[in-house]
C-alpha cells in the first residue's frame, strides 16, 4: 500500500518504459470495460501493469486473472437477485451491494475467482481507494489475489451513501472515484510510459458539481476532508480528462472511449441492457486493437 502525493512533472517516454494500463469507473458502465478488455485477452494483447478505480478494480481485475467473460457473466446472472444488489440490502446492511454475497459468495462459490492464476501473472494490478479522514487517494498494490486483495477490491467500488465505510489496516476507506477517477498520472510516477486508457464516458463529456453534497455534509459530517474532495471532484475530474487528451496527442496514451453515453444505470436489472453496453466495448476494443499493437502499447 502506498499514498502518491500528485506531481506536475511529466516523465519523459521512453522505449524502455513500462506498458501500463488504466480502467475508469462508473457502476455498471464498466461493463463497458469487461468487454474492451475481453478482448484484449483473446487477441493475446499484454500489459506491464494495471490499475483499477471502483467498477475499473471490481471487473478489470480479471484480466490479471484471465478469466474471458467472468464480470459479464455473473452480473447477467445476479442483475435481478436481491441478494446481489438492492434497498433492502441497504436498509439491512448499509450496502447496496451485499458486501458478503458478492465478495464472498459470488467469487468462491458461484463462480469462482481463479486466486492462482491472478497470484502467478507477473502483470502488477493497484486499486484505487479513497481514505475518508484525508480525502486523498490511497493505493494499493495486489498481492496474490486472496481475502485480502478481494477486501481492497471492494473498497475500491464502496459508493458513498450507498455503502458501509471499509477499514482495512486502520483506514476508513471508500470509492477510489473521489479521490483519483482515472489514475494515469500514479501509472506514470510508477514508471509506465505508455498507457491504453479505459473510459466509459464518451469525448466531451464534463462532470458537473455533485447535487447530494447537502446529503454528504450531513452522513459525512465527521470527515470534513472527504466532504471537500466530494465537493471539487468534478474540477479534478475535468482536469484529469483534459490531461489524458494531452497525453494522447503527445503519444504517451491511447485513449479508448464509448462512443456514445451508456445510459445504464447502477443497479441496472435488465440483463440484454449489461450485454448491450458489453459488446460495444468488445466493439470498440476490436476497432482499436491494431492500432494499438502497431504503435506498442502492448505486448503480443
Amino acid at each position: 500500500m502506498e499514498d502518491i502525493k500528485e506531481e506536475t512533472e511529466e516523465k519523459s517516454v521512453q522505449a524502455n518504459e513500462r506498458l501500463g494500463l488504466v480502467m475508469e469507473g462508473g457502476a455498471m458502465r464498466g461493463l463497458f470495460t469487461c468487454g474492451v478488455i475481453d478482448v484484449f485477452m483473446e487477441q493475446g494483447m499484454e500489459f506491464d501493469g494495471a490499475v483499477g478505480t471502483s467498477a475499473g478494480a471490481t471487473f478489470g481485475c480479471n484480466i490479471k486473472s484471465r478469466q474471458i467473460g467472468r464480470a459479464l457473466r455473473y452480473n447477467k446472472r445476479f442483475c435481478r437477485d436481491k441478494r446481489y444488489a438492492g434497498l433492502s440490502n441497504l436498509i439491512r446492511t448499509g450496502n447496496l451491494f451485499d458486501a458478503e454475497f458478492c465478495y464472498h459468495d459470488i467469487p468462491y462459490i458461484y463462480d469462482i475467482w481463479d486466486e492462482k492464476t491472478f497470484a502467478e501473472n507477473p502483470m502488477e494490478f493497484y486499486t484505487v481507494s479513497t481514505d475518508v479522514e484525508t480525502g486523498k487517494p490511497v493505493y494499493y498494490k495486489c498481492g496474490d489475489g486472496g481475502k485480502e486483495d478481494i477486501e481492497w477490491i471492494r473498497a475500491s467500488a464502496s459508493m458513498p451513501l450507498l455503502s458501509r465505510i471499509v477499514e482495512i489496516g486502520g483506514r476508513k476507506l471508500l470509492d477510489g472515484g473521489i479521490g483519483d477517477s482515472v489514475a494515469l498520472k500514479f501509472m506514470q510516477k510508477r514508471g509506465y510510459g505508455r498507457n491504453v486508457v479505459i473510459l466509459t464516458q464518451p469525448k466531451g463529456y464534463e462532470k458537473k458539481p455533485n447535487s447530494m453534497l447537502p446529503l454528504f455534509k450531513v452522513i459525512y459530517r465527521r470527515y470534513p476532508e472527504f466532504i471537500k474532495a466530494v465537493a471539487n471532484r468534478h474540477i479534478r475530474y475535468n482536469e484529469m480528462v483534459k490531461y489524458i487528451e494531452q497525453q494522447e496527442a503527445l503519444g504517451r496514451a491511447f485513449v479508448i472511449r464509448p462512443p456514445e453515453a451508456l445510459n445504464i444505470g447502477r443497479m441496472e436489472k435488465d440483463p440484454e441492457k449489461l450485454q448491450s453496453v458489453y459488446d460495444l466495448g468488445r466493439e470498440t476494443a476490436l476497432k482499436a486493437a491494431d492500432r494499438i499493437k502497431e504503435l506498442g502499447f502492448c505486448r503480443t
